[in-house]
């Protein structure tokens, strides 16, 4: 089994600007995760344009769409941004694709110390190999069906509707 990772971007891929003290997009930080993390099943990689998710309009979801039609693998996760990754769930769900596809993300980036990036990103390539067809979103430890899940900004987490 080959497993897709699409990035998408959000607050997982954000690089900090020591000049400018500003976080912002240049490449993604998958290839070193996954050297990082080990993995060992196949992976194959795709980016799409690095976006932070409030940034994302209906096409940038879209693209994602398209990419999960158009990949052969039958498992996918999707590095995405939090504040909007329900959103782009509901599309995902709607589409009743027949794959297997995990969202997840950080809520601190991964070049930052304590990030959840790399736990969550072996989380959901784990889980994306082990459920049955369908969309999730997978943070911290906890899967949520993509018609049942919502991001609690107050705590931090996601949680059930």
């Amino acid at each position: 089994m080959t497993l897709r990772l699409i990035a998408t971007g959000g607050t997982f891929d954000k690089h900090y600007n020591e000049l400018t003290g500003v976080l912002g997009f240049s490449d993604s930080h998958l290839p070193a995760v996954i050297s990082r993390a080990r993995l060992t099943v196949p992976v194959a990689l795709q980016t799409l344009p690095l976006l932070d998710s409030l940034d994302m309009q209906d096409a940038d979801r879209q693209r994602v769409l398209e990419a999960c039609q158009a990949a052969d693998e039958q498992a996918l996760v999707i590095v995405h941004g939090t504040d909007t990754m329900p959103q782009t769930a509901a599309v995902l769900g709607a589409a009743r694709l027949g794959k297997t596809i995990v969202l997840t993300g950080a809520m601190i980036p991964y070049e930052i110390a304590n990030s959840d990036a790399l736990f969550n990103l072996g989380f959901a390539c784990g889980v994306a190999q082990t459920l049955p067809a369908g969309v999730y979103v997978g943070m911290n430890g906890q899967v949520f069906a993509w018609d049942n899940v919502t991001k609690n900004r107050a705590a931090g987490v996601f949680q059930p509707l």
